[in-house]
């Protein structure tokens, strides 16, 4: 079922969002060499709790899942696309490396979902070509995102630039309808064909956030049950914001 937000519930997933930008834009300034990934979802617990809000993902258990999500932070490292465990088996950032930082927000009731995607140190012009197109993929996604277009332009916009520039799209992942519960209807896949798919209407709230790798589309599931890997080792970046569909431009709510 897809749920339309009222304007009310906008402007408060719009100020939790603002809240949600501040916390991953501060956690990213702690990503360097020597840090962990434990660190870095200690400080994201801390700014959360100081802000009165809570964590969307710590305890929430996902369709399909065995268990629990353990941590507040998904922190997804080189050839981990997403959902990366930061504090069991806590991993020591290294110079090059790149890491995808993907948080979600409980604010007065309301959910939003957004990740971005840092260099640490010094990376090689492949891997920050690779975070740049990520990110110009999720913008690329939003701008197509207007009320009476279709979940399909969504994709369209983002697996055609992605693909013309040879980037591999992670297999089976892919944004969804965010804000009463971590993952709603629809599914936003991110690739797709103009005019097909569910209508979008305004008030819909949705995460949009495409997954960009250098190599293949194959994803593995890691023995830990949540973290999604590329088949190839190769590495991989990840974007999202959370938007609301209007008759016009739509608003981009985390940011």
């Amino acid at each position: 079922m897809i749920y339309i937000k009222t304007q009310e519930e906008i402007a408060i997933l719009r100020e939790g969002g603002k809240r949600h930008a501040y916390i991953l834009a501060e956690v990213a300034k702690k990503v360097a060499p020597g840090v962990s990934t434990q660190h870095l979802e200690d400080y994201a617990q801390k700014l959360i709790h100081e802000g009165g809000d809570t964590a969307a993902f710590f305890n929430y258990t996902p369709r399909g899942a065995k268990r629990p999500y353990p941590a507040a932070l998904c922190v997804s490292v080189n050839n981990e696309i997403v959902h990366g465990i930061p504090n069991e088996d806590p991993i020591i950032l290294q110079d090059g490396d790149v890491v995808s930082l993907d948080l979600g927000l409980v604010h007065q009731g309301l959910i939003t979902d957004s990740a971005i995607t840092v260099p640490v140190g010094n990376v090689v012009e492949e891997d920050r070509k690779l975070i740049e197109h990520c990110k110009e993929a999720l913008y690329l996604g939003i701008k197509a995102a207007r009320g009476g277009a279709h979940i399909g332009d969504i994709g369209e916009a983002i697996g055609s630039f992605a693909r013309g520039l040879g980037y591999g799209l992670s297999e089976g992942l892919a944004g969804h309808g965010v804000g009463y519960k971590v993952h709603e209807d629809p599914f936003v896949p991110n690739e797709g064909k103009r005019g097909t798919g569910e209508l979008l209407r305004p008030g819909m709230v949705i995460a949009i956030e495409p997954m960009l790798t250098l190599g293949t589309d194959k994803i593995v599931l890691a023995k830990d049950g949540y973290t999604y890997k590329t088949a190839d080792g190769k590495n991989s970046a990840h974007f999202e914001h959370t938007i609301a569909i209007t008759d016009g431009d739509p608003i981009i709510l985390t940011k």
